[in-house]
């Protein structure tokens, strides 16, 4: 948990991805007062990243979470095309999928772009020091974690690379007290704290149904009232993504051992494109 007294919102945040978790990024810094630029690809996403915020601060506004007006709030986001508009941005978080490449390329693009701006990378699982490898200034370079869904979530996970500045760890750490959560500060290793936990549940969750120990549900209710977590861990695999939770298993795998090997109905499930929650069906259907 952060130590540090200097809670500090950035100005202006940039989001590299305008996707759910860089919505509900940009969400979280424009809700706690920063100005958020998000970058996408093309006009056509552009304009669903910019739906897809707007639609989420009218529903915080319907829930009572806003200081300030709808409208005031989303006067302070711009969504654009060109990367060169982070060159205003004091930090730019990386909010694209989990693939090394495209990762490495758009935080290249980033430092680029925006070369006095703090970098932060949102991944759940990749290694902060690979990426940090692929850079000109590694330095500024931080993991930060945030859970889906953004807004609803208190806590956010600050991986420190082994080149990361001590003094963007105590920043980066004001940021997310800033945005009214809950910093925890990890080294990076596989899985960080969170991912590593949460997917080793689930996968023995899952080995527990195909082995027909208990149906999805009793399962998920065993957890959610014998250990008051808030959601079971199929249900949470179904919101977090069933193709999700498969790479970063087979990642965990590959980095931890076998314990982390996916088990077939997690794999038959995606092959078959039950993905949870964003395709209807996964452990439940929705």
């Amino acid at each position: 948990m952060s130590t540090t007294s200097d809670v500090h919102l950035p100005k202006i945040v940039g989001v590299y991805g305008g996707g759910r978790m860089g919505a509900g990024i940009a969400h979280a810094f424009l809700v706690a007062g920063s100005s958020a630029i998000v970058v996408e690809s093309s006009e056509v996403t552009a304009e669903a990243a910019r739906g897809r915020i707007a639609s989420s601060v009218v529903k915080a506004a319907e829930r009572g979470g806003l200081t300030d007006s709808p409208d005031d709030v989303l006067a302070r986001l711009s969504v654009v095309t060109s990367p060169e508009e982070l060159a205003r941005a004091e930090v730019v978080v990386e909010a694209v999928p989990e693939d090394v490449a495209l990762k490495a390329t758009v935080l290249a693009t980033i430092e680029a772009s925006a070369p006095e701006a703090w970098v932060a990378t949102n991944t759940s699982s990749l290694s902060v020091d690979g990426l940090a490898a692929t850079l000109l200034r590694p330095g500024r370079f931080v993991g930060l974690h945030f859970f889906n869904p953004v807004p609803a979530s208190s806590l956010v996970e600050v991986v420190v690379g082994a080149a990361t500045e001590p003094r963007l760890v105590e920043i980066a750490q004001g940021w997310v007290e800033g945005l009214g959560k809950t910093a925890i500060t990890v080294r990076d290793a596989p899985g960080f704290a969170s991912s590593r936990l949460g997917v080793a549940i689930a996968l023995e969750a899952m080995r527990m149904v195909e082995a027909g120990v208990a149906s999805a549900e009793d399962i998920d209710t065993a957890m959610t009232l014998g250990y008051k977590h808030p959601m079971g861990p199929l249900r949470t695999t179904d919101v977090v993504g069933l193709d999700v939770r498969l790479a970063i298993a087979e990642h965990l795998a590959s980095e931890l051992g076998p314990r982390f090997e996916p088990p077939a109905i997690l794999r038959e499930k995606v092959a078959a494109g039950q993905l949870g929650r964003k395709a209807g069906q996964g452990f439940f259907a929705w």
